[in-house]
């Protein structure tokens, strides 16, 4: 296990401390001539680790520091990026940026920057960035325990640590620190019958646990051996985790104020605005985005303090999310949305008993190649993967074939029969560390699975 290294003390070699991060940003708006400049300042470490047929296949490292210049003349604006610091390149990046602003339509919704935020005291978190070694370790508990059941394990590994600064010419300065890692694991049966999935996603190396990662995978690479066919249709399902967690985010980046105020949303209320203080979901639904989480971003992409946002309690929608021009043409205050940080309440039951209360229902690890279909009702179509398993008078009885399914996630929480304890899990589809999020298994009746599929 490599030393934990403190952000707030040494932190890895070459990313950006906060005084470095004003330093830099300072130097940019020295160079600047337009009405407003803005910088925005990424400096990351980042390692990674990809293995196939039970052996690694790549590993590297990386160290960065971009920068995003915004250069405002009224109501034109342009972007430069660039990962060179020395001045003569801060300089060239500063003037592009002037001379494209200058060349750029005016844009009716332009906002003014902010000037200086209050916020809260930065989060104490202590980062293992683990090695190449560490993290071949790691793999190798996977494969060693697939390669012992006559399995084939392939995937991926990433970790990262950095800080982020906004700064610009009003007086704006805001800084954060921060880290995350994830570990993906697919056993197949060299039949080509069988697959199985597990994930684990945290702040810290140290919240990775490859055993269980490998046992997850391989055991569900074994029980899927051979799925036979079942008739598409509208089933109950129970969901584990990670499924949830590829669903229920869905309707949060769907909650936007503007589009619901203008008629293109679930939430739009029927014969104009929206549907706030209404009824959108079982009435134990709760989803909330809560920087207390420690798993998201604690400064807006434009730069205010990240708050706590309700979107949906006890099954009464609460809040959209507001972006400060559409706040100000409404009356509203913007909402300081979190990036990468959902979280969806539960309750006390557990996936056996959700099963054993089942008479005949689907059982489903994961979805993967989500795709929209109707923004108005928030209608998704994807496939069931590395493991779906048919469920009769309460116990699993057969692994199936997987299924396509259109479902809206909305609908979905309005069918909800049991909530399991939320877990942090690991659902992006393309196994980098993603946003963070807390979900828990589900119970739910009438899922709509529309087609068979033969991909394994």
């Amino acid at each position: 296990m490599s030393r934990p290294k403190s952000l707030f003390g040494a932190v890895p070699a070459g990313i950006l401390t906060r005084s470095e991060a004003e330093a830099l940003g300072k130097r940019v708006l020295s160079f600047a001539k337009a009405d407003e400049t803005s910088v925005s300042i990424n400096s990351n470490a980042r390692a990674n680790t990809r293995f196939a047929v039970n052996q690694v296949s790549t590993a590297g490292d990386d160290t960065d520091t971009t920068l995003s210049i915004r250069s405002t003349f009224g109501k034109r604006s342009a972007s430069v990026t660039t990962n060179k610091t020395d001045d003569a390149s801060l300089a060239a990046a500063v003037k592009a940026a002037e001379e494209l602003a200058r060349l750029s339509v005016e844009d009716p919704e332009s906002m003014p920057g902010l000037g200086p935020q209050t916020y809260p005291p930065e989060r104490s978190q202590t980062i293992s960035f683990p090695e190449a070694a560490e993290r071949a370790r790691a793999v190798k508990a996977v494969t060693d325990r697939a390669r012992a059941a006559g399995f084939v394990a392939t995937g991926y590994i990433e970790s990262r640590v950095g800080t982020r600064a906004l700064i610009n010419s009003h007086g704006l300065f805001a800084f954060e620190q921060s880290g995350g890692c994830s570990m993906t694991a697919t056993v197949r049966t060299p039949d080509g019958t069988g697959s199985g999935w597990g994930g684990a996603n945290a702040n810290d190396w140290s919240g990775i646990d490859a055993d269980a990662v490998g046992a997850t995978a391989t055991e569900k690479a074994g029980k899927s051996r051979n799925p036979v066919a079942v008739e598409p249709g509208r089933y109950t399902v129970v969901l584990e985790p990670t499924a949830v967690g590829n669903l229920i985010p869905i309707i949060a980046f769907s909650a936007q104020a503007r589009s619901a105020d203008e008629g293109r949303s679930f939430f739009s209320k029927p014969g104009g605005g929206n549907k706030i203080g209404m009824k959108v979901a079982d009435e134990r639904v709760t989803l909330v985005s809560d920087p207390a989480d420690n798993i998201g971003s604690s400064i807006t992409g434009d730069g205010r303090p990240t708050e706590k946002v309700v979107f949906i309690e006890n099954g009464i929608l609460k809040n959209l999310n507001y972006d400060r021009f559409w706040a100000q043409k409404q009356g509203k205050q913007p909402t300081g949305l979190a990036f990468g940080c959902m979280r969806l309440m539960g309750g006390d039951s557990s996936i056996p008993q959700m099963i054993a209360s089942t008479e005949r229902g689907i059982l489903v690890t994961r979805f993967w190649y989500i795709r929209p279909v109707d923004q108005r009702t928030i209608l998704f179509t994807g496939l069931t993967r590395d493991g779906t398993f048919l469920i009769e008078n309460g116990k699993v009885t057969h692994a199936i074939k997987n299924f396509r399914y259109n479902e809206s996630p909305i609908f979905m929480l309005n069918n909800v029969e049991a909530f399991g304890a939320p877990v942090r899990v690991s659902a992006s589809e393309d196994s980098s560390p993603g946003a963070a999020i807390i979900m828990p298994p589900l119970k739910v009746r009438d899922f709509n699975f529309t087609s068979l599929s033969d991909a394994v």
